[in-house]
C-alpha cells in the first residue's frame, strides 16, 4: 500500500481548528451533562460526547505521527462540573443546537481544504454526526416548546419577476418600502434567534467571569446582541410580522463559574465569527437596500468587538497560536 502524502498546511490548520472547537465542546458537555435533569436532553448530550471523543484522539494521533505539535485546546482545568447551575433547563440543548449549526459550516469548509483521504473522512464523518445531533436538538426543542418557528406568512399565488429598481429601494423615508420577501424574513429571523441565545449565553458568562475586564467585555457583547434583536424585531413589526419569542434557558442567580474565563472568551469569539458569517450571507441575499445597510453596521460592531476580545486574550496569555511556518533562518 502506498504511503499517505505528507499532511498539507491547510489540513494542519483545519485539524487544529477542529481540535480547539471539539475540546471546548467536550468540556461544556461535561458540565451540562452533570447538571441535566431531563433524561432526553442528557441522552442527546451524552451521545454527542461519545461520538466526538474518538475524533479528538484521532487528531492527536495524526499530529503526533506527522510531527506537528499537539494543541493545548481545552482541558479539565477549564471546567468545574461541581459549579451550580448557571442556566435554567433548556439552555443546554439551545446552546448545543447553535454549536452544531456552527460546526456544520466549519466541517464543510474544512472538507474543502483537505486532500488526504483519511483527513477528508474525518470531516465527512463529523458532518454526519453534527447533522444528526442538530436534528435531535431541533426536534427536542420543538417538542418542549422552546424553539419558535419562523413566522408564518401569506404568499402571492402567482410567480412574478422584478419589474423596476424600486424593488431594491428602502433608504428613502418618504417612499413606500415594499413588503419583505420570505428570504429576507428568513435571515432576519435567524439573526434574532441566534442573538437571543447568544445574549443569554454571554450574560451568564458575564455573571460568572472572574476577571473584571472579561466581565465588562461580556456585558458589552450582551448589549450588541440586544441591539440586533431590537433593530431586526422592529423591521418585522413594521411589516406586521410577529417577532419570535424564545421561552426558557434563562440565566440563574449563580455567580460561580463552571468554565474558565479563557474558555468562555474562546466560545464568544466562535459565536462572533459565526455571526459575521451569518450577517454576510444575510447581506448578500437581502435585496431591499435598507436591510444590508443595517446588517453592515452590526458587522462592523461585531468585527470590532471580536478584535477587542482577541486583544484581551493576548494580554492574559489565552490565545493559542495556530501552527506556524518556519522562518527562513530556522530553515537554513
Amino acid at each position: 500500500m502506498p504511503e499517505s502524502p505528507a499532511i498539507s498546511s491547510s489540513e494542519i490548520g483545519a485539524l487544529w481548528m477542529t481540535y480547539q472547537q471539539k475540546t471546548m465542546v467536550m468540556r461544556m458537555l461535561e458540565y451540562f451533562i452533570e447538571k441535566a435533569d431531563d433524561a432526553e436532553a442528557k441522552g442527546i448530550m451524552t451521545g454527542l460526547y461519545e461520538d466526538i471523543h474518538p475524533y479528538v484522539a484521532k487528531i492527536s494521533h495524526l499530529f503526533q505521527s506527522e510531527g506537528v505539535p499537539l494543541p493545548v485546546g481545552y482541558t479539565s482545568d477549564d471546567v468545574s462540573k461541581d459549579a451550580p447551575r448557571l442556566y435554567e433547563n433548556g439552555f443546554d440543548i439551545m446552546f448545543l443546537r447553535i454549536i452544531k449549526e456552527i460546526s456544520m459550516a466549519i466541517h464543510t469548509l474544512n472538507l474543502t481544504m483537505s486532500y488526504r483521504e483519511d483527513i477528508m473522512a474525518i470531516f465527512r464523518e463529523l458532518t454526519t454526526i453534527t447533522q444528526k445531533c442538530y436534528d435531535d436538538c431541533t426536534r427536542y426543542l420543538l417538542e418542549k416548546g422552546l424553539l419558535p418557528r419562523s413566522p408564518y406568512v401569506s404568499t402571492e399565488q402567482t410567480v412574478e419577476f422584478v419589474k423596476d429598481r424600486n424593488y431594491l429601494g428602502g433608504f428613502n423615508p418618504l417612499s413606500r418600502k415594499r413588503p419583505l420577501n420570505t428570504l429576507e424574513i428568513a435571515h432576519i429571523y435567524r439573526a434574532i434567534d441566534t442573538n437571543t441565545l447568544g445574549m443569554k449565553m454571554i450574560l451568564g458568562f458575564a455573571q460568572a467571569a472572574k476577571e473584571d475586564e472579561v466581565r465588562k467585555y461580556f456585558n458589552k457583547g450582551g448589549e450588541i446582541a440586544k441591539a440586533v434583536i431590537k433593530e431586526m424585531g422592529e423591521v418585522l413589526l413594521k411589516n406586521d410580522i410577529q417577532v419570535p419569542a424564545t421561552a426558557g434557558g434563562n440565566v440563574t442567580t449563580s455567580n460561580a463559574s463552571p468554565f474558565s474565563d479563557k474558555m468562555m472568551m474562546y466560545c464568544v469569539s466562535l459565536f462572533s465569527s459565526f455571526s459575521l458569517g451569518g450577517n454576510s450571507v444575510g447581506t448578500a441575499f437581502s435585496l431591499r437596500h435598507d436591510l444590508p445597510a443595517k446588517l453592515s453596521i452590526f458587522m462592523k460592531d461585531i468585527a470590532e468587538y471580536s478584535h477587542e476580545g482577541a486583544s484581551i486574550m493576548i494580554r492574559h496569555g489565552w490565545l493559542e497560536e495556530p501552527p506556524q511556518t518556519l522562518k527562513q533562518t530556522e530553515k537554513g
